[in-house]
């Protein structure tokens, strides 16, 4: 009988600092201890380039970086984020040179398209372990074509239906659809990659950010789409806060994995937080105050997806929860007993139900693990 596996997984990493090790320094321990560790990078790793037009806000810190996230114990990096491009093409190569450097395997971005959507497998005890990119937040020209590096594109569509036709000025409901190419191209991904792996995790780059709780139409229609086409587990990020999960046929749909190591800029607070469009995004969640924090409240909270596989199938899925100091932009991971841990299982419990996502959370130790809610029957 082979020895189990575990995958740890976090959401976005993106350190802003001339030490970028310091960042991990409480989590490195804990992270070194999977067999498999992911992550999404939200920045350029790069002293090149300059921010694109269609940017706004150009992410970007040092190269160094790189040999920091592999020291904290990560093994596969997605880099299909819509900061991929922010300082132009030297810029976006440097950053796949220094993860690849650093025998960091990377997903959902390359030279071209056909390169982006290249599977990265993973093999412990026997067992191959596929994941695979995918980013729906897209500045233009950011996805890769044919020709053209990039990041593979999730598109979804928007329609604003009125919901008074005949009231000029009044509220609409937004309705999202994935846009139909890439839906078949990432489906037709999840199947080539199935023939060669035991287990494909699927990371996307999505959602509607910092907004509590909500989740876009087209999410759970990309998400199950792919666990439909043989997908083992969704890995979602972007939102910079937490977002409810859904199991849906058996496998675990993570809609947001919230911020982990991520640093605004130096210049944030002074330039970017006073400018008309940060307003604008700021509005969206109403414990955003910058002179108290430079993230919402909610994007301190965080947490460490844990999964166990054995004889090749995932056999169990939980998360840890874990916090950001707001001072230093470090996280912790939680333990049970502290009222942080307690905090944001019923953070993960309200926003789930909230979103009437079929799930169930059992907390068991510090792990809370994740199940099929049951249905409830009701006789007419």
């Amino acid at each position: 009988m082979t020895r189990e596996i575990q995958l740890y997984a976090v959401g976005d990493i993106a350190p802003n600092r001339e030490n970028p090790d310091t960042i991990f320094e409480h989590v490195s321990t804990f992270i070194q201890e999977a067999d498999i560790a992911f992550c999404q990078l939200d920045s350029v790793l790069s002293n090149r380039g300059t921010p694109l037009p269609q940017a706004r806000l150009a992410a970007h810190t040092i190269p160094e970086a790189a040999s920091s996230i592999k020291k904290a114990g990560f093994d596969v990096v997605s880099f299909a984020s819509n900061h991929c491009m922010d300082m132009g093409r030297e810029a976006f190569f440097d950053t796949l040179d220094a993860l690849r450097e650093n025998d960091l395997l990377t997903i959902g971005v390359g030279a071209n398209i056909d390169e982006a959507r290249k599977p990265a497998i993973v093999e412990k005890e026997d067992t191959r372990v596929a994941f695979l990119g995918y980013n729906s937040i897209l500045p233009q020209s950011y996805w890769a074509e044919k020709d053209r590096q990039g990041c593979v594109p999730m598109r979804a569509h928007t329609l604003y239906e009125q919901i008074e036709h005949d009231q000029p000025g009044t509220p609409c409901r937004i309705h999202t659809f994935a846009q139909r190419d890439d839906l078949r191209s990432m489906v037709n991904d999840i199947k080539k990659a199935k023939e060669k792996a035991d287990l494909i995790v699927v990371s996307i780059h999505w959602g509607i950010h910092f907004v509590p709780a909500v989740i876009a139409d087209y999410q759970r229609e990309v998400a199950h789409a792919a666990i439909d086409a043989g997908a083992d587990i969704i890995l979602g990020h972007h939102a910079h806060i937490l977002k409810g999960v859904e199991v849906y046929k058996g496998k675990v749909i993570f809609y947001s994995l919230g911020n982990f190591a991520i640093e605004l800029p130096p210049h944030f607070k002074k330039e970017v937080s006073n400018s008309k469009s940060f307003k604008e995004i700021q509005a969206l969640n109403p414990d955003w105050n910058v002179d108290k924090a430079l993230w919402p409240l909610d994007s301190y909270k965080t947490m460490i997806v844990k999964c166990t596989i054995a004889d090749k199938q995932l056999q169990k899925v939980a998360f840890q929860p874990a916090y950001i100091d707001p001072q230093t932009d470090q996280p912790h991971v939680l333990n049970a007993g502290d009222a942080r841990f307690d905090e944001i299982v019923e953070d993960m419990k309200k926003i789930t139900q909230s979103e009437e996502l079929p799930a169930a959370f059992t907390v068991k130790g510090n792990e809370i693990i994740i199940t099929e809610k049951a249905r409830v029957e009701v006789s007419l």
